[in-house]
């Protein structure tokens, strides 16, 4: 079994932060890892990418190929749209609906939007909104994991959550349970699509 990800934001968003949580669980789980990482302007607000592909048997590439990613996981909506073409035909996007706009020409809200619902297998969740409202600000990377875990495949859903605690634990309890709470947010959010 194998799983390609490709996870996309704009700098400052956590997708290395999430990155992370899923290497621990992958290599937790006995798995091969391989990540590539794409910083871009990351100071700036540019966009931030990794490729991360997970397998139970060995990987010999760390980057993706066009048509070959099973899932793009994204913290910004055009970022996700962005990264089409290395989506496979069944492959999924899972990513937050609220736009970051940081450019001058950003594309209208509706023709966003309108782009990703054309698309077969996507899940759009504001987890800036979630965030908020549940008082974790600085926790939306987390929220969308935990909406990506329902379709992730290669790891459980219990294996990301217990990778959360692992990658949190130097930051002190009360972090790793607000995070640990942000993925079952997240997880939660999902259920009622």
């Amino acid at each position: 079994m194998k799983k390609d990800i490709i996870l996309s934001g704009v700098g400052g968003q956590g997708i290395l932060s999430i990155a992370t949580i899923i290497g621990e669980a992958a290599v937790k789980a006995g798995l091969t890892l391989k990540q590539a990482e794409v910083h871009g302007m990351s100071q700036r607000g540019g966009d931030v990418q990794s490729n991360l592909r997970l397998s139970d048997d060995t990987i010999y590439s760390d980057l993706i190929s066009m048509g070959g990613a099973d899932m793009i996981l994204s913290l910004e909506p055009m970022e996700a749209l962005r990264y089409l073409p290395y989506l496979n035909k069944e492959g999924w996007i899972i990513t937050s609906s609220a736009p970051f706009k940081n450019i001058p020409d950003y594309p209208e809200d509706a023709a966003l939007q309108d782009e990703l619902k054309a698309l077969p297998h996507v899940v759009a969740v504001d987890v800036e909104t979630l965030a908020q409202e549940n008082r974790m600000p600085k926790c939306a990377n987390v929220i969308l994991l935990g909406a990506a875990a329902r379709y992730m495949g290669i790891l459980s859903d219990n294996e990301l959550r217990d990778a959360v605690g692992r990658v949190f634990a130097s930051k002190g309890n009360a972090v790793v349970e607000m995070n640990r709470r942000a993925f079952d947010v997240g997880y939660a959010a999902v259920s009622a699509l």
